[in-house]
């Protein structure tokens, strides 16, 4: 089993070949694919929907599917993404509405769950929930579009959550980081305390992906 867990993200996938996108990280031996779902509301974008989590389950059977919803409702729609094949949702700490009760449908629709913070949101948005979600996702960008520039100051944020899942007694919740990773800022992520790394154009731009996901897993 994999001490760090790499994800390709299918933001980055070229538009016209999201299928093919799904299987080359399949065949690239990535632990899950990405699939962030913007509703151009909470984000200054949209992007996919169910029937896109539906896809990449058809397309690549075999790879576990982490869906982020940016969304300012997302305990509406978190079912539908479920039905359609997410294995794990992501919510967001920022929208108001109940965390607790969405993290709970979500596990008892038979997924795993976790909570996202937004580069500004402070750590301590995520420490009433440590108990509640299999993992935490520190976006090192602002969500809504990729190819992003990382931002450090990140960094300490991750290290908070570290320790305060440390302290509850969660040495091994996920701790995942999404924007701008690549060989670099997963080294310095990984030593902050995470051990999860959704890669976009990192990984989508090579010919050989296998050799990035290889490459991720090595520097951390």
């Amino acid at each position: 089993m994999n001490s760090f867990f790499v994800l390709p993200s299918l933001l980055a996938a070229d538009p016209g070949r999201l299928a093919e996108g799904c299987a080359r990280a399949e065949a690239a031996g990535a632990d899950a694919i990405h699939i962030d779902v913007m509703d151009a509301h909470f984000v200054p974008n949209l992007s996919f929907g169910p029937a896109t989590v539906a896809m990449a389950k058809r397309a690549a059977p075999n790879l576990p599917r982490n869906v982020h919803l940016m969304m300012t409702h997302p305990h509406v729609y978190a079912g539908r993404f479920i039905e359609a094949g997410a294995t794990t949702l992501l919510i967001h700490a920022e929208p108001e509405y109940d965390i607790r009760a969405t993290l709970a449908a979500i596990r008892g629709h038979g997924a795993r769950c976790g909570l996202v913070l937004n580069p500004e949101t402070p750590a301590q948005a995520v420490f009433p929930h440590l108990n509640d979600v299999d993992e935490i996702l520190c976006m090192t960008v602002r969500p809504g579009h990729g190819g992003q520039a990382f931002m450090p100051e990140v960094l300490p944020t991750i290290q908070a959550v570290r320790r305060a899942a440390d302290a509850a007694g969660r040495p091994g919740l996920t701790i995942m980081v999404d924007g701008g990773i690549n060989l670099e800022t997963a080294k310095a992520c990984a030593a902050a305390g995470a051990n999860a790394f959704v890669a976009g154009t990192f990984l989508y731009a090579m010919d050989d992906m296998a050799a990035g996901v290889r490459a991720l897993r090595g520097v951390c």
